[in-house]
This record gives C-alpha cells, structure tokens and sequence, in this order.
C-alpha cells in the first residue's frame, strides 16, 4: 500500500513555503512521524513527518522548491520488509527502479551524452556551455555520477593549465611605462546563493521600514551600577526559586513598560492615516538564529512578572535554537527590544520593525570614567538608542521616553516596588 507525503496545513496569512531539503533518499526505510524535509515560510521552519513507517518509494518534488499546502512531495510503500539497503530479490529490484536514475546508474554511465546531460543542474549547464565544453569528458564527483559545478570548474583549470604547457614561451620585451596589473589567482570564483525566505523578509521589512517610517534615533546612556548589584545579591536565590537566571533583558522589559506606561504614543503604530493606539503592551525581543533575526514577542508583558518575563525569553530562547518557534510566537508585537551588546556592539541606530513606531536598543556593558557627585569615578556604562517613527513620536516624547528607561535601570528597586 503506497501512502502520499503532503504538505503540512501552512500557517493562517501563508500562502505557499520553500522545501529547503529532504533528509531521506528514495529506497530508505523511514518511520511514522520521522522528519522527512523541511519547508521554510517567512519566518518558521516547519517538518514533514512521515504518515506511515515503511520505504520512501519517490521523491516528486525536489529541493528548493516551492510548494503549497496540501501538495504530494513523496511517495511511501507502507508494505512491510526492510528498505533498500536491506531488501533481496525481487524487493531489491523493485526499490532499484524506483531509486532515480542519477542514483542507480554507476558513474561510468556518464558517457552518455543524453543521460548525462539530464544530470546537469541549470548552474552546471550554464557553465559547460557558457564555456563549450562536453559534459562527456568531465567525470562527476556527485552521487551516481552527477557532475558539479566544482568538477566544471577543475576541468576548466585543468584544460587551462594543458593550453599553457602546449604554448610556445613568449620572449619577454621589457617595455617603459607602468606595471601591469597582476593576474587574478586561479580559483577566485564568485559564489551566488539564493536568499532564504526568511532574509527575504527581513531584507523586505528592512527596506519597507526606511521607506515608510519617518526614522530618528536618540542617545542617551544608563548606569547599570545598582543593577548589576542587584543581580549579584539576588541572583543565586532568584535562580533556585524560579529555576531561570535573572538576566539584564528582565529588567529592560520592565523599564521599557514603564516608559510606555507614561508615553503610550510609543506603543501605538501607524495604519493608513490613522494612528492605533494600543492598550495592551507585547514587547518583541529580537533573537539572533543561524537562519536570521526573529522577534518572539512577549504577549501583555505588562501583566508578567520579572519572573515571568525572564521564564518566556528563556523558553523563546530554546524554541529559536531548535528551529521550533511558531507563527504565533513571532506575530503582532507593540514595541521592540534589541540587544547588540551580547555582539559587542558599543553603538547602535535599531531600524524600526513595521508597523511598530519605537525600538529600544541595547549595547556592550564598558567600565568608563564618569562624573557622579563632582568626582570621576569608573562605572558600568551602557549606550542606549531609541529608534522610533517622527510621524506619530515626537522629539520631546521620545527622548523623555529614553529618560524614563535611564531612570528605571539606574535605580531597578523602583521598578520592584512600582514606584
């Protein structure tokens, strides 16, 4: 019995994904609920889990492409027996023939012109006849003989350094005038990679954030003396209790509320010519991934205690490492947070993330000489930037808005105490 593998229910407001790669070859024995491939949306990962325990018989749809809902990408032979590997006889021819012919045909079947140019990538087949060469003579390094574009590539030097070795030396005429330009080295090559879906979207949002929003920063910066005391008294305590570290983001978070708190107009966003005014406050932390920047967002933060707070960003935290974080976690958000100081950066100008109209930027914590009480004295500095939209914010708003995150990290008890 054959069973169809097909696209995952997307996500609500996702109209198709990217199937990045397949983790299984046809003729491998797979089980229920296994990992498959995986598809990329905007801004998650999703899986596809196996429907049935058996052997994937064939792959109909390859990687990189794209897909939408509900779409067949495999084909699974849920009839008992081992896979591939394992099968003998008549099994093991069956799961031959159904095994791509890239896959089943040993690589000296690549002197077949019409075979192997069926092998060809589009980049591959780009290169060879950008450059004329026959694929016939080229010997593919790939899976069953498929030829890359690095075999392209040394054929191509190995061609070039044949030329040089049958070329009669050239006498050499020294002439006035400057030096030629070096040649280039051999193996400088330009490398494309297509941006993933999740790039796009920052690389879309970035833009759409620089053309919409009437963008201004302002500085200050913030004492975190008080603060790093408290954590070292209470920290050790605060950790058995709630079972989390008491972070830094904590703290902001709470500052940042009790900014908004006092200037709502930060937590509002722009749709159209009207201003919405937000009386709920879901503070986005910006994550750093191997994949790119995402914003989980903390829903009505304001209604979280320190611990709560500190709780979710850890639980976020794990979520983006595993590739596991929902469209749920990253949608809505009324106000951003950012922390390039974990990166080491000093200085910062946050870019906005649509349709928010403020986001706060963290940096590096530097020991730096500073006046207090008519005497210099070395304290934990940090630089703080507040990036928000000139159309609804305006300057006197926004920097006593900064003031009021300063006030709150500088002295923290007040946060505790509500005060």
């Amino acid at each position: 019995m054959t069973i169809e593998v097909k696209v995952p229910r997307l996500p609500e407001s996702v109209s198709d994904a990217t199937l990045v790669s397949w983790h299984r070859n046809p003729g491998d024995r797979v089980t229920r609920d296994e990992n498959l491939a995986d598809l990329e949306t905007d801004k998650v990962v999703l899986e596809v889990p196996a429907p049935a325990t058996g052997v994937l018989r064939e792959i109909r749809i390859k990687g990189g492409s794209t897909v939408t809902g509900g779409q067949v990408l495999a084909v699974i032979d849920e009839a008992d027996g081992a896979g591939a590997s394992e099968a003998t006889g008549p099994a093991k021819a069956a799961t031959a023939a159904t095994v791509p012919a890239a896959a089943a045909q040993p690589a000296a079947a690549g002197a077949d012109d019409d075979s192997q140019a069926g092998k060809l990538s589009p980049a591959v087949r780009r290169l060879v006849e950008e450059h004329d060469i026959d694929p016939a003579g080229i010997a593919g390094s790939g899976r069953g003989g498929r030829i890359l574009k690095s075999d392209v590539l040394d054929a191509l030097i190995a061609g070039n350094a044949e030329m040089d070795e049958e070329a009669p030396p050239v006498p050499v005429v020294p002439v006035a005038g400057p030096v030629a330009a070096p040649v280039p080295a051999p193996g400088r090559q330009d490398r494309r990679v297509r941006m993933t879906r999740l790039r796009a979207r920052i690389a879309e949002r970035m833009v759409e954030a620089q053309q919409t929003a009437a963008m201004l920063t302002t500085f200050n910066e913030a004492d975190l003396g008080e603060l790093i005391a408290l954590r070292k008294q209470y920290g050790e305590r605060f950790e058995k209790q709630h079972g989390v570290k008491l972070g830094f983001m904590g703290f902001f978070v709470q500052a940042v509320i009790e900014g908004l708190r006092r200037f709502p107009v930060v937590n509002a966003s722009v749709e159209g010519d009207e201003i919405v005014h937000h009386d709920y406050r879901d503070i986005g932390i910006a994550v750093s991934t191997d994949r790119g920047l995402v914003v989980p967002i903390l829903r009505d933060a304001d209604q979280l205690s320190l611990a709560g707070i500190e709780q979710a960003i850890a639980g976020y935290g794990q979520k983006a490492r595993a590739g596991s974080l929902s469209m749920d976690d990253l949608t809505g958000g009324t106000f951003t947070i950012t922390n390039g100081g974990i990166f080491g950066s000093l200085l910062s100008t946050p870019i906005l993330n649509p349709p928010q109209s403020g986001i706060l930027g963290m940096h590096r914590i530097q020991e730096r000489p500073v006046a207090v009480g008519g005497q210099v004295v070395i304290r934990p500095m940090m630089y703080l930037a507040l990036s928000y939209d000139h159309r609804i914010v305006d300057g006197r708003e926004a920097v006593q808005f900064l003031v009021a995150v300063k006030e709150a990290l500088e002295d923290p008890r007040r946060l505790l105490l509500n005060v």
